[in-house]
């Protein structure tokens, strides 16, 4: 591999790790950098959980360090994700992903509206919800998650934060701190999967650890001096995108050019 694309890499991974500690949907960059050096698809999609694996080890001891992070409601969260990552990722060795990413576009969309009508939600949260048990509809909510996560993993961070949010009561400042506890657990075992079906490239998941790291630590710390309003319109701004390229919007204004 030539040396500007070491640098090119790590370059993906910095804007990756900082766009999935703060929002999500940072592996559409990183994939098809993988895949623009010659992974197939599967085992790019599975080279890429060795990035965020270290990076959310990274983020998650961040967090930690500035004592946002609510370990218990986090672990809980954790259990039922992890069980729907090991289905997804099991799914994910075989299927094509094509309609899929399509379906995930248009929840961004609806999800982009929910953001816009209700800010208050997601900038202050519940103050009671610190040491509750969850309830079944969260167990539901963060299986499918977990089953999308182990999936393909682009986007999960934005559904993570919705079902943080919306679903357990979290401002967007503590749901991001959760949220990289979370995606850290599953990640363990739908990594675990593609490593069975070696379907992994460990030199280029480790070039691409060091800039997903990096990136996750600046971001992790941008979120709590910056507060729940400079992610929320972060947040917006990612989804719009996302949706967009989940939608296949870019390659219809490249036809046109």
């Amino acid at each position: 591999m030539a040396w500007y694309l070491y640098i090119a890499v790590i370059a993906a991974g910095f804007a990756a790790g900082f766009i999935n500690t703060l929002a999500g949907s940072g592996s559409l960059i990183t994939l098809p950098v993988l895949i623009f050096l010659g992974l197939p698809p599967t085992v790019a999609n599975g080279t890429n959980r060795v990035a965020i694996l270290i990076q959310n080890i990274v983020t998650t001891d961040s967090f930690r360090r500035q004592k946002v992070l609510d370990w218990r409601g986090g672990a809980q969260l954790a259990l039922p994700a992890i069980v729907g990552s090991v289905i997804g990722a099991q799914i994910a060795v075989n299927l094509n992903e094509e309609m899929m990413r399509r379906t995930i576009g248009l929840l961004m969309v609806v999800m982009l509206v929910v953001i816009l009508v209700n800010p208050k939600r997601w900038l202050h949260g519940k103050s009671d919800i610190l040491g509750k048990r969850i309830s079944w509809q969260q167990v539901i909510i963060f299986f499918g998650i977990g089953i999308y996560g182990g999936f393909i993993q682009a986007g999960v961070g934005i559904f993570l934060l919705a079902g943080l949010v919306l679903g357990a009561g979290y401002n967007l400042v503590r749901a991001n701190a959760v949220k990289v506890l979370i995606v850290l657990a599953f990640t363990v075992f739908a990594l675990g999967v593609f490593i069975a079906n070696h379907q992994v490239n460990w030199g280029v998941g480790l070039l691409l650890a060091v800039g997903n790291a990096s990136g996750g630590w600046v971001a992790s710390r941008m979120a709590v001096e910056r507060g729940a309003e400079f992610v929320r319109w972060l947040l917006i701004a990612v989804i719009i995108v996302s949706a967009a390229k989940l939608l296949g919007a870019f390659d219809w204004v490249g036809q046109l050019f």
